[in-house]
């Protein structure tokens, strides 16, 4: 057992799942599940909701008579489990859009993919916690820092008003650029020196990615960056030597150099990423075994629930394995409408729920270890999609209209129980700290995931009705570039089409051996500087505009880290100080991305019901200037950087 004393005793028994933390956790489960949806479909990448829901929780909760820490830390429980349910729905489930297989987003069936993915996610880490909060006693650096700052909230404090300062700004912003159409959403420019060599730069002038790079830090920024190095810097420039191609400089060297990137380079982050997740898995296989090994020992051993301290009172394992068992029942009747094959949809089922609990097990652990924000969910499940896109191959067959998408099905499965896997173990570890009861946390997670998926394909319809999904084009250049759908769409469909660009994949899985390599090397070092394999692969599929955005987030974060050491000595209490400012600048970046992406899903319902992208523009047609736009993303990170740092000098 741990030897952790919890902030409230086992003993004390403060009202947790109340009527009014089901309705609160629920509707803030809906609203963050619909801006991370927003984030992911438009940037690939999407970040914890732990702590703006936790300072949105005790906000709202503090208009109450009656409310207590514990009820904080449900409400937040809920909230943070529907913005990962959004992450695993929005990195697969376009892709039947995409390609075609679906005209629009069936709502039942998203609903119960979404909810089968969910709830396998939850169930799959009641033996996880015992395993890798208690036993192993993993750090889970955001779950701790949500419990910081639910202690912060029970003390006093004004830490909401950056995140509300921060969703306006962001709002303002969207509103500006998206809607009113003031300036052009992306800086970029390319040319051909000398016939020969290739230069592009680009940066999209969105706050919610500089608020993404300020949140993951310096470190991954940087990694993401030289991703985008490695695509745009590095290989495009090679391959257009290479084949000895041309292109004037302006939008013909842009237009070139994205046609190589959507039809080749980004396949080497495929093969990157596939690398990682394997890797993930070789590394983490003997944590895995122990937490199977602590979940069957759970089910063998009965348990009188009465003799078990509240704080370590988890749902009982026969009643998981009760539910495993019937979550694969709606898990087979999807497949079984797509595929029509009995045994093959049989197959597909029981595929999913090992490679659900694998990938758990690997999300739940790499959250312990690196954050949620930081977790494998692209490597894995583009791991999963290509291994069973190969074994549907020798099922179905070449040419097969529905293995493409009976792949997908199964990584939309795995990829929402992987994804809501890492985040419950963070709300987990928050409870573990804070003296919340097991139980009662797993069941708010299970409202928050029922929450998220009714709303989702409701936003997913729209943003698709009003946009569209897909690389921007001439004649819809606001569409959303669903970068993490559209490849899990390239690989299914290339393995069954037989068009993959193998030699690219094999040498993006040479270069994620090589990361790895590298990442072994520092580690036996002792070098603080880790390389994350999947870091650098994210940032080779995505676009070189976002990479850049987001690097200069993590500039932000490195300036204000400066910032900190060098005013030490004029601070009384410097570790007060430094979590008042991290907590300041993460709460104004949460802020940007919450308030951008909301206001971009209000923007779609206009868009969506004239069919208009200039629904709102207040400008003439055909302006798409980008330097109002830079002057605004100048200002937002000077308020960024000034925010976090000026809170150094005021502890609260």
């Amino acid at each position: 057992m741990s030897e952790h004393k919890p902030y409230i005793g086992h003993e004390v028994k403060l009202p947790e799942t109340t009527v009014k933390a089901f309705i609160l956790g629920a509707l803030l489960s809906m609203i963050l599940s619909a801006a991370n949806a927003y984030l992911g479909l438009f940037a690939g990448m999407t970040v914890s909701a732990s702590i703006p829901a936790a300072v949105l929780s005790m906000a709202i909760l503090r208009l109450f008579k009656n409310h207590n820490i514990l009820e904080n830390n449900i409400v937040q429980t809920a909230a943070s489990a529907g913005e990962s349910v959004a992450a695993g729905v929005i990195f697969t489930i376009p892709a039947l859009v995409l390609m075609g297989y679906w005209t629009e987003f069936n709502y039942w069936e998203t609903v119960l993919i979404a909810l089968s993915g969910g709830i396998l996610g939850v169930l799959f880490t009641v033996p996880l916690r015992s395993a890798l909060i208690v036993e192993q006693k993993l750090q889970f650096p955001e779950g701790v820092a949500t419990s910081e700052v639910l202690k912060t909230g029970e003390k006093g404090g004004k830490a909401v008003k950056y995140l509300l300062i921060g969703s306006v700004i962001g709002a303002l912003v969207k509103l500006s650029e998206s809607g009113l159409k003031l300036w052009a959403g992306v800086s970029e420019g390319a040319t051909m020196i000398g016939n020969k060599f290739y230069g592009y730069m680009g940066l999209n002038l969105s706050p919610a990615l500089i608020g993404v790079g300020y949140i993951v830090g310096l470190r991954i920024s940087f990694l993401v960056f030289a991703g985008g190095v490695i695509s745009w810097w590095i290989a495009i420039p090679w391959h257009i030597i290479a084949n000895d191609m041309t292109a004037a400089s302006g939008q013909e060297a842009i237009d070139m150099g994205w046609n190589i990137w959507t039809s080749q380079i980004r396949y080497l982050g495929v093969g990157a990423m596939v690398v990682g997740g394997l890797w993930a898995l070789i590394k983490l296989r003997s944590s895995i075994g122990f937490a199977a090994k602590s979940g069957m020992k759970a089910l063998r051993t009965k348990v009188d629930l009465s003799q078990v301290k509240r704080t370590e009172r988890d749902t009982p394992m026969s009643w998981v394995m009760i539910a495993i068992v019937v979550m694969i029942v709606p898990v087979f009747i999807i497949y079984l409408r797509e595929i029509h094959d009995v045994a093959i949809s049989g197959l597909m089922a029981v595929f999913m729920v090992i490679a659900g609990f694998l990938f758990s097990a690997v999300a739940g652990y790499m959250a312990g270890l690196v954050g949620s924000s930081n977790n494998p969910i692209s490597g894995v499940t583009i791991a999963t999609i290509l291994f069973v896109s190969l074994i549907l191959l020798l099922l179905l067959g070449e040419n097969s209209e529905k293995g493409p998408a009976a792949a997908i099905l199964i990584g939309a499965v795995v990829c929402c129980a992987a994804a809501i896997a890492g985040d419950n173990m963070q709300d987990l570890k928050a409870g573990h700290i804070l003296g919340a009861t097991p139980q009662k946390q797993q069941i708010m997670q299970m409202v928050g995931v029922v929450s998220a998926a009714l709303i989702l394909p409701l936003v997913l319809q729209l943003l698709y009705t009003a946009n569209g999904f897909g690389p921007a084009t001439e004649a819809n250049p606001d569409s959303f570039a669903a970068p993490q759908a559209t490849l899990m769409q390239s690989v299914a469909e290339g393995v069954f089409n037989g068009n993959l660009p193998w030699p690219m994949i094999y040498a993006g899985m040479g270069i994620g051996v090589a990361i790895i390599l590298l990442d072994i090397y520092q580690e036996k070092r002792g070098s603080d500087f880790r390389v994350p394999v999947l870091a650098v692969a994210v940032g080779i599929y995505l676009p070189f505009e976002l990479d850049s955005a987001i690097m200069l987030g993590g500039l932000i974060a490195w300036a204000v880290s400066n910032y900190q050491k060098k005013n030490k000595s004029k601070v009384i209490d410097v570790e007060a100080s430094t979590q008042n400012s991290e907590g300041t600048g993460m709460l104004f970046a949460s802020g940007l991305i919450t308030g951008e992406a909301l206001l971009g899903i209000f923007i779609a319902i206009p868009v969506a019901i004239y069919q208009d992208t200039n629904v709102l523009s207040i400008v003439n047609e055909g302006w798409d200037k980008s330097y109002p736009g830079l002057i605004v993303i100048a200002v937002v990170c000077y308020l960024l950087y000034r925010y976090a740092s000026k809170s150094f000098d005021q502890v609260e």
